[in-house]
């Protein structure tokens, strides 16, 4: 069976306001993965920049620009910065446990907090229970969740307490973030960047990359992402080449 990008049937979604860039709209290309070709599209389509929500797999596909880039961290040359460090030492009373893709009544009670607190009046803060189900469960491809609890009781919660999920693709050349939250409460701590620290060292143990999603140069949301240099970037028919986040 063809597997490339060019066998599978492609769609376009309508323009609509660019959540990154004010003033601008986005559009997506996107296709359906499913069927036994599934999980051989998804890691090509990932290899050309696309990224997975549920059993879809897209990659902007706006007009007159191309500032979303797909970036990848070059886990075995990474090495942790000193602040990096401070956030694993803050952080050493969490432990972090893989499990199946299935939703729990804890995880959806720690998600609509993330939302409420960093996305309030976004279009997610409206997801049901049944709605988180499908994000997590209904997919094609091999997934995992990774749920980081606190070991010991103290002034941040108690002992087994979920502070952190993220939800997550193997592929066969690394791991590919879809989405993750945490506590809100816990802001203090750092643990959106010690959920990529711990899916660095993951992803180095199985040789390879660290799929981060996509960068964009001038969105403030983005910014974080350079942290994890070194990165590489999807350039078409470039492929992945280093990003310095100056020129870019």
């Amino acid at each position: 069976m063809d597997h490339t990008p060019e066998s599978a049937q492609f769609f376009l979604t309508a323009p609509s306001a660019c959540p990154y860039l004010e003033g601008r709209q986005e559009r997506k290309l996107f296709t359906h993965l499913s069927g036994r070709r599934a999980a051989a599209l998804h890691h090509i389509l990932s290899d050309h920049g696309f990224r997975r929500s549920q059993n879809l797999i897209y990659r902007p596909a706006c007009l007159d620009c191309d500032a979303c880039q797909s970036v990848r961290v070059r886990t075995r040359d990474f090495r942790p910065a000193t602040r990096h460090k401070r956030n694993l030492k803050r952080n050493d009373d969490i432990v972090s446990d893989v499990v199946p893709p299935l939703v729990t009544s804890e995880q959806y009670a720690l998600f609509k907090r993330y939302l409420q607190s960093r996305h309030d009046g976004g279009g997610m803060t409206q997801m049901s229970y049944l709605d988180y189900e499908f994000m997590v469960e209904d997919t094609p491809v091999q997934s995992i969740l990774v749920e980081y609890r606190l070991t010991r009781s103290g002034p941040d919660g108690e002992e087994g307490q979920l502070v952190g999920v993220a939800l997550t693709d193997p592929l066969p050349d690394g791991l590919s973030m879809v989405y993750s939250f945490f506590d809100p409460d816990l802001a203090h701590r750092g643990l959106g960047t010690m959920m990529i620290l711990d899916h660095i060292a993951r992803a180095r143990g199985l040789g390879g990359y660290l799929y981060l999603g996509y960068w964009v140069k001038n969105s403030p949301k983005m910014t974080y992402k350079t942290g994890f240099a070194p990165l590489e970037v999807q350039r078409g028919a470039q492929g992945w080449i280093d990003l310095d986040p100056d020129v870019a």
